[in-house]
């Protein structure tokens, strides 16, 4: 059996598309390993970043009353200073100088990391800071009647949040989250200042080969734009999923009436 191989070649007179056709023909395993790394890296990172997230959104929305003691408030006092300090480092500071102080600083304390789990680590700590913030805004949207009525049936605060609230909650942020999701694979590109070999990394490489960066980027805007257009309606469909149908039956009314006529049928009688 023979097969069918595709041959483009290029020169110095080529056009804009022939070149383009050339670098996508001759460097797609390029392409689409570099795309893969940056899918592994940003749903891993969204990911841990989420459950980041969640855990530091619950614990600075524990509630301190009067009555509680003083080794307690101030545990959560000192929590939430550290953990404000936190959120406030990590977005207000660029994903590229965090990977570069991570990464290089890892390597002047003595420890090599391994630069796709780097990227990782980084892009779920950056993640994190976000997300802290969505969650704990969610958790606040969250009318406080259902705080109140948890707790006057003896529920704890842990129990509240497990049973009641996080549900909505993460129902509510989930939105948000696949935005936190779609600007990761995007953000993915600042980790190649630690030679992370995702996509804009690999792009770059074989753009360099042949001195051809417009040619070589046109694909991995093309690529970048569908790894997000697929992204964005899958998670459409999920949240449309989660909102259920629009029309509701409901079961039993029929023989509601039934019953009731029967009753009216029986008290003329």
């Amino acid at each position: 059996m023979t097969g069918i191989v595709l041959a483009i070649t290029a020169d110095a007179d080529s056009g804009f598309w022939q070149w383009v056709a050339y670098l996508w023909v001759t460097y797609w395993p390029m392409f689409l390993r570099g795309a893969g790394i940056t899918l592994l890296i940003a749903i891993t990172g969204t990911l841990i970043g989420s459950v980041i997230g969640l855990i530091i959104g619950v614990i600075r929305t524990i509630p301190v009353g009067a009555n509680d003691s003083a080794l307690k408030r101030g545990l959560l006092r000192v929590i939430n200073v550290i953990l404000s300090a936190y959120i406030e480092v990590f977005r207000g500071t660029p994903m590229m100088v965090q990977a570069m102080i991570i990464f290089y600083g890892a390597a002047f304390a003595g420890v090599f990391l391994n630069r796709i789990l780097a990227g990782v680590l980084i892009v779920s700590i950056n993640t994190g800071a976000y997300m802290a913030e969505i969650v704990r805004g969610g958790i606040i949207s969250i009318d406080k009647g259902q705080f109140e009525a948890a707790h006057s049936i003896g529920m704890t605060h842990y129990k509240t949040m497990k049973k009641i609230i996080l549900p909505q909650v993460i129902r509510n942020i989930l939105p948000a989250t696949g935005n936190e999701f779609v600007i990761n694979i995007k953000d993915t590109s600042v980790l190649s200042v630690i030679s992370v070999s995702e996509l804009f990394f690999s792009t770059r490489s074989i753009a360099g080969a042949h001195f051809k960066f417009f040619e070589a980027f046109t694909i991995t805007c093309v690529v970048y734009f569908i790894l997000t257009f697929t992204v964005t309606r899958i998670l459409k469909l999920i949240e449309k999923k989660l909102e259920g149908s629009d029309t509701y039956t409901i079961h039993g009314s029929h023989t509601l009436v039934e019953t009731e006529f029967k009753v009216t049928e029986g008290h003329r009688e």
